[in-house]
C-alpha cells in the first residue's frame, strides 16, 4: 500500500503540503503518549493525503490493512520528500513542509496538548530527524482508545494545524483509518488539482502575455533602429554642411588677411606722410617763434583797446536809445491803430488765465461758451459756421478734434486768423492759407499729446477776425464718445467726460449742447453730461444740426417738434435751435453751405407744418443769440471775478511781508535772469586770474598726473643701468613713445579739468547775496553737469601740443647754472616724497618701532615679526653691497632664509621679496637723493659725480621739468583764448534753451518763495488786465 501510495504522489503533486500538517499531527499526538500505534497511524493518514482519486477501488484495504512501523513511515517519508523535489515549478513549498515533518520527531509533549486544548499555535525549534528502530507493538489499553477518539475528532476538524513534531517518547504502534477521513481528503486533493489547473491555466496567460510583450518590445527595437541610422545620417550631412562652412570661412578669412594686409599698407603710407607732415610742421614752428615779435603783454593791451571799443560802441547805442525813448514820448503819434479791443482784451485774460492754470485752480469763473456734442455730431461744423471759414481739420467717422481750441471772435475789416504768441498770420479768404491753418492746427493737437495720451487738455487759443462776425470766445471741445476703438489709449472715454466735465463746471460758462438730428435721440450721452451740470439749464442752448436729413428719415415731423420745444429730453436749455451744417461728405465751401441752408429752411416742411419757427432756424439766429447770452453773462459776472482776484491779490501780498520782511520779490522769470547774470559772471572771472597763477595750476595738475610715468617707469627703470649712454638711451626711447602715444593727451584732459575745477571753484565759493542764498545752486550745478558733457576740446590743440611737448623732452642742454640748480631741487622734491612714501610702506610692513610700541602699548603681530627679522638679514646684503642690483637672486635668497632658521626664524620666500622691495626703494632713493646733492657740484664736470650715470638723471628731471613749464603755457594760453570763450558760448546757449524751457526752469529754480512770487504775479497780471477791460466795457456799454 505505500508503494501504491507513491506511485499515487506522481498523479496528485498538490496534496503533499495537506499530508505533511496532518502527519505532523499525529506525530506530535504519539510523541506525547508514547504509542507506536499511534503514531503509526498518524503516519499512516499523512501518506494516504496523497492518495489521488484514482485509487478510489483500494481505499478500504488501505484504511484496514495500513500498519506500518516507525521505520517504514520514515523511509516513505524520505520517498515523498524526493518526489516533491522532482516537481520543479510548484514543488519547492511541498518539499520545505516535509523536511519540516522529518524534524519534528523531537519536540516536547507539551506542545501538541495545548494545541488541543485549543492554546495558541507554537513553533519550537525542531532537531533533526533520528530514525528509530521498529519495537514490538504493544497492547491497545483504554488510555490509547481515548487518544485515537481525540485524534479523529481533530480529523474531522476543517483546520489543519501546522506544528512542529515533537520528540517521540515511546516506540510507534499500528492504527488504522477510518473511511470517511478519506473520503474527505480525497475531497480536499480534488480540490487542490483544480486550483492547481487554474494556477498552469493563469501561467499559460502570463507566458502568452509576455511573449506578445516581447514581439512588441522588437518591433520598437526595430523602430529605434531605423531612427538611430537616421540620426547618423543626419548627422553625416550636418558635418559635410560644417566642412563646407569651415571652407567658406577660410575663405573669408584669407580675403580678411588681404584686406588687413592692404590697409596696413595704407597706414603705412599714412605713417610716413603724417612723418612729413610733422617735419613740416616743425620747420612752421620754428619759423613761426623765429617770425613771432607779438608779446603777449601787446596781446593784453590789443584786447583792452577793443574793450574799449566796444564800450564806447554801446555807450553811444544806449544815449541813442534813450534819445529815441524821449521822442517817442513827446510826439503828437496817434496810437489808436495799435489798441487793443474788447473781445482781444478779454481774450487775453482767458489766454493769460488757460496759460498758467488750465484747471481753473485760481478761481477762475469768467464767461466762455463750451462746445459739447457727441462725436460726428457736427459741433466743430457749427463753429465753423459761425465763424464763416474752414478752420478745422477735416475727417469723416473719426476723431479730428483731440484738444480744446478757443477761438475768439471779433470784428475787422479782413477775415484772418492767428495763434497766441505767434506772429504769422492767416487770410481766410485764401484756400491755400486755409489748408495751412488747419495743418498748424492739427500739429498743435499732435504736440500737445503726451505718450500714452489719446486727447490733451492742454488749450490751443486762436484769434478770427472778420467783417460781420459777432464778438465772443468759443471753445471747441473733443467729442464723447460711447466706445473706445483700437487706436485709442485706455481710458480715453473717461477722459474725454472730465474734461467736459472740468469746462461746464465754470458757473458762468454758456454750454453750447450740440445734438445729430439725423439720429435718435436716445442714442445721445450728451445731454445727461450736460443736465448734469446745468439741471435748471440757465446757461444752456441746445443746437439740432443735420435736419435736413432728420427730415428725410424721420417719419413723425411731431418728434422734431417735440427736440425744440424742449418736451423730448429732461434737460432743460435756455433756448432750442435748429441748424443745416452741410450737404454730406463734400468739400463745400462756407457760402454754399450758407446758401443751401437758407434755401432748406424757405421749402423745409418741418417748418411748415409748424414744428419749427423762424427764430429757431439758420446758424445766424444762433450765432446772434450765443453772443447776446455770452455778453450778458460777461456784464453780470466779470466784476465780481475781479473783486475775487484782488482779494486774491491782497492775501497773497500779505503773506509775501509776513514770511520774506525785506526781500525783493521776484518771479521765476526775474531770478532765472539774475542767475543768468552771475553765470556769466562767474566765467568772465575766468580771466581774472593771473598767467602765473593759471601756470601754476596747471603745472601741478599735470605732475599729478604724469609723475608716476615719469618717477616709477622711466627714472626707476632706467637708473639700474651701468653706464651714462645706456641710461640716455632708455630714457629717450621711454620718452619718445610716450610722446607719441599718450602724453599729449593727458595734458589736455588735465587742462579740461582744470578748467572746469577753477570754474567750478569760482560759483561755490562765491559770497552768497542775502536775497538769494543757495537758491541758484540747483541751476549752477545743472549747468556745469550739462556743459561738462558738452564741451571738447579743440581738436587742432592735439597736434600742437605734441610738438611742443617733443621739443621740449629733447631738449638735454642745461644751458646755466641756474637751471641746473632748479633741476636738482626738483628731484630732490620730488625723492623726498618719494623717500617717505617707501618708510611709510616698509615701516607698515616691520609694524610699530621700540618706541611706539613702549609708549603706545603696541606690539607686533608673528608676521610683523618676521619682516623684522628679514629685514635685518637683507641689509647685510646692502651694507656688503652698497650697489646691489634691484632683484635678488635664488642663492642670496636661499643663503637668507637658511641664517634665518638658524636663528629660530622660519620666514616664506614671499615675505622675503616683499621686505626686499620695501627695503631696496628705501635705500636706492637714499643714494640717489645722496648723488643728486652730490651733483649740484657737478654741474661743470660731470665725472666727479659717484653715481655710474653722471647725474644724467638731473638731467632728466630738466627735461621734465621744461616739458611742465611748455605745456602748462600751452593749455593756459589755449584756455584764455580759445576754451573759456568756447565754453561761455555753449553756457550762454544752453541758458538761452533753458529761458524757453518752462518746465525746466520750475525744476531748478524752486521753493516756497519762488511759487509765492509766480502766484503773486499771475494774479496781479489777471486783475490788472480785467481792470482794464471793465473800463473798456463800461465805455462801450
Amino acid at each position: 500500500m505505500y508503494c501504491n501510495a507513491k506511485r499515487s504522489l506522481g498523479k496528485g503533486r498538490n496534496c503533499q503540503l495537506a499530508m505533511s500538517r496532518q502527519g505532523s499531527t499525529f506525530s506530535r499526538r504519539v510523541a506525547t503518549k508514547g504509542s507506536k500505534w499511534v503514531f503509526l497511524a498518524a503516519s499512516g493518514i499523512g501518506a494516504m493525503k496523497v492518495v489521488s482519486n484514482k485509487i478510489d477501488e483500494t481505499h478500504g484495504e488501505v484504511s484496514k490493512n495500513l500498519s506500518l512501523p516507525y521505520d517504514t513511515m520514515a523511509d516513505g517519508l524520505n520517498s515523498l520528500a524526493m518526489s516533491a523535489r522532482s516537481y520543479s515549478h510548484y514543488g519547492r513549498s511541498y518539499l520545505d513542509k516535509i523536511d519540516e515533518l522529518k524534524n519534528s520527531f523531537g519536540d516536547s509533549v507539551a506542545g501538541f496538548n495545548d494545541i488541543l486544548n485549543g492554546g495558541d499555535e507554537v513553533t519550537p525549534a525542531i532537531p533533526p530527524l533520528q530514525p528509530l528502530k521498529p519495537i514490538e507493538e504493544p497492547e491497545i489499553d483504554e488510555e490509547a482508545q481515548d487518544i485515537q477518539r481525540q485524534i479523529q475528532e481533530v480529523m474531522d476538524s476543517p483546520v489543519l494545524l501546522e506544528v512542529p513534531l515533537p520528540e517521540l517518547e515511546s516506540e510507534p504502534s499500528q492504527c488504522t483509518i477510518p473511511d470517511e477521513t478519506l473520503v474527505q481528503h480525497q475531497e480536499v486533493l480534488e480540490k487542490l488539482s483544480l486550483e492547481l489547473e487554474e494556477k498552469e491555466r493563469l501561467m499559460e496567460e502570463l507566458d502568452a502575455t509576455q511573449n506578445e510583450r516581447d514581439l512588441k518590445h522588437q518591433e520598437e527595437l526595430g523602430i529605434l533602429s531605423q531612427e538611430l541610422k537616421e540620426k547618423e545620417r543626419l548627422r553625416e550631412e550636418l558635418d559635410s554642411m560644417q566642412n563646407e562652412k569651415d571652407l567658406k570661412h577660410q575663405e573669408e578669412l584669407g580675403k580678411l588677411a588681404q584686406e588687413i594686409k592692404a590697409k596696413e599698407e595704407a597706414m603705412n603710407e599714412k605713417d610716413s606722410k603724417f612723418q612729413e607732415e610733422k617735419e613740416r610742421l616743425k620747420e612752421e614752428l620754428a619759423e613761426a617763434q623765429n617770425d613771432s615779435h607779438r608779446t603777449e603783454t601787446e596781446l593784453r593791451k590789443e584786447l583792452l583797446k577793443l574793450q574799449e571799443s566796444y564800450k564806447r560802441e554801446l555807450d553811444k547805442y544806449r544815449s541813442e536809445n534813450e534819445q529815441l525813448k524821449f521822442l517817442v514820448k513827446n510826439s503828437n503819434l496817434k496810437t489808436s491803430s495799435v489798441k487793443k479791443s474788447i473781445i482781444d482784451m478779454y481774450a487775453e485774460v482767458l489766454d493769460t488765465l488757460s496759460d498758467n492754470d488750465n484747471t481753473y485752480k485760481i478761481q477762475d469763473h469768467l464767461p466762455r461758451i463750451v462746445v459739447v456734442g457727441d462725436q460726428s455730431a457736427g459741433k466743430t461744423s457749427v463753429l465753423e459756421m459761425i465763424v464763416r471759414a474752414r478752420i478745422f481739420p477735416r475727417g469723416h467717422g473719426e476723431m479730428m478734434t483731440r484738444s480744446p481750441v478757443q477761438v475768439t471772435l471779433g470784428e475787422g475789416n479782413r477775415h484772418t486768423a492767428q495763434f497766441n504768441g505767434d506772429d504769422r498770420v492767416f487770410d481766410l479768404s485764401s484756400e491755400a492759407e486755409l489748408k495751412e491753418l488747419r495743418a498748424a492746427v492739427e500739429g498743435r493737437m499732435t504736440k500737445n499729446l503726451k505718450p500714452g495720451e489719446t486727447v490733451s487738455s492742454e488749450v490751443i487759443s486762436l484769434t478770427v477776425k472778420g467783417p460781420g462776425l459777432h464778438r465772443m470766445v468759443l471753445v471747441d471741445l473733443p467729442g464723447i464718445i460711447s466706445t473706445e476703438t483700437r487706436g485709442m489709449m485706455p481710458k480715453t472715454k473717461e477722459a474725454l467726460t472730465e474734461m467736459a466735465a472740468m469746462f461746464m463746471r465754470n458757473p458762468n460758462a454758456i454750454i453750447l449742447c450740440v445734438q445729430d438730428g439725423s439720429i435718435d435721440a436716445e442714442r445721445s450721452n450728451v445731454t445727461n453730461i450736460v443736465q448734469a451740470h446745468d439741471p435748471k439749464g440757465k446757461r444752456t442752448i441746445f443746437v439740432l444740426t443735420k435736419v435736413d436729413l432728420a427730415e428725410q428719415n424721420m417719419l413723425n415731423p411731431t418728434r422734431v417738434k417735440k427736440i425744440l420745444e424742449g418736451k423730448l429730453f429732461p434737460m432743460k436749455a435756455l433756448g432750442y435751435y435748429a441748424v443745416v451744417t452741410g450737404r454730406g461728405p463734400q468739400d463745400d465751401s462756407i457760402e454754399t453751405i450758407r446758401a443751401y441752408e437758407e434755401d432748406f429752411f424757405s421749402r423745409s416742411k418741418l417748418f411748415r407744418s409748424g414744428a419749427m419757427r423762424a427764430s429757431q432756424m439758420s446758424t445766424n439766429n444762433l450765432s446772434l443769440a450765443v453772443s447776446d447770452c455770452f455778453w450778458k453773462m460777461v456784464s453780470d459776472s466779470v466784476e465780481q471775478q475781479a473783486d475775487n482776484f484782488k482779494a486774491a491779490r491782497y492775501n497773497l501780498e500779505a503773506e509775501w511781508r509776513n514770511t520774506f520782511s525785506g526781500i525783493r520779490e521776484m518771479d521765476r522769470n526775474d531770478l532765472f535772469e539774475k542767475a543768468k547774470d552771475d553765470i556769466l559772471d562767474d566765467i568772465a572771472a575766468l580771466h581774472k586770474s593771473t598767467p602765473l597763477e593759471w601756470e601754476t595750476l596747471l603745472q601741478e595738475n599735470l605732475w599729478e598726473e604724469i609723475h608716476p610715468k615719469v618717477v616709477d617707469d622711466i627714472y626707476l627703470g632706467a637708473a639700474e643701468c651701468t653706464s651714462s649712454s645706456n641710461f640716455n638711451t632708455k630714457v629717450d626711447i621711454a620718452l619718445k613713445d610716450w610722446t607719441d602715444d599718450k602724453l599729449p593727451q593727458m595734458a589736455i584732459n588735465v587742462g579740461w579739468q582744470t578748467l572746469f575745477k577753477q570754474l567750478e571753484t569760482i560759483m561755490t565759493t562765491k559770497k552768497a547775496d542775502r536775497e538769494i542764498g543757495d537758491l541758484f545752486q540747483p541751476l549752477k550745478a545743472n549747468i556745469l553737469e550739462t556743459v561738462k558733457a558738452q564741451h571738447a576740446w579743440q581738436s587742432t590743440a592735439l597736434k600742437r601740443l605734441s610738438v611742443i611737448q617733443k621739443n621740449a623732452l629733447e631738449d638735454t642742454a642745461v644751458t646755466n647754472k641756474m637751471q641746473w640748480d632748479n633741476s636738482i631741487s626738483f628731484m630732490e622734491r620730488i625723492l623726498k616724497e618719494r623717500i617717505d612714501l617707501a618708510n611709510d610702506n616698509l615701516e607698515r610692513c616691520i609694524g610699530p618701532s621700540w618706541t611706539e610700541r613702549w609708549t603706545g602699548w603696541r606690539s607686533r603681530s608673528p608676521l610683523e615679526s618676521q619682516c623684522v627679522s628679514a629685514k635685518n638679514e637683507l641689509q647685510k646684503l646692502l651694507v656688503a653691497d652698497e650697489m646691489h642690483s634691484k632683484h635678488l637672486e635664488n642663492d642670496e635668497l636661499t643663503t637668507v632664509r637658511r641664517n634665518l632658521q638658524t636663528q629660530g626664524v622660519d620666514v616664506p620666500y614671499e615675505i622675503i621679496c616683499t621686505v626686499w622691495e620695501k627695503l631696496y626703494a628705501v635705500t636706492f632713493l637714499t643714494r640717489a637723493l645722496s648723488s643728486a646733492q652730490q651733483c649740484r657740484k657737478a654741474f661743470y664736470h660731470r665725472s666727479i659725480a659717484c653715481n655710474a650715470v653722471e647725474c644724467n638723471d638731473v638731467v632728466l628731471f630738466w627735461r621734465a621739468t621744461r616739458m611742465l613749464e611748455t605745456t602748462s603755457n600751452a593749455l593756459r594760453l589755449q584756455i584764455m583764448n580759445t576754451e573759456a570763450q568756447r565754453l561761455e558760448q555753449e553756457v550762454k546757449q544752453y541758458l538761452d534753451e533753458l529761458s524757453r524751457d518752462e518746465e525746466n526752469k520750475k525744476r531748478l529754480i524752486t521753493g516756497k518763495r519762488v511759487d509765492l512770487a509766480e502766484e503773486l504775479r499771475k494774479v496781479r497780471s489777471i486783475q490788472d488786465k480785467l481792470e482794464l477791460f471793465i473800463a473798456e466795457l463800461n465805455k462801450d456799454q
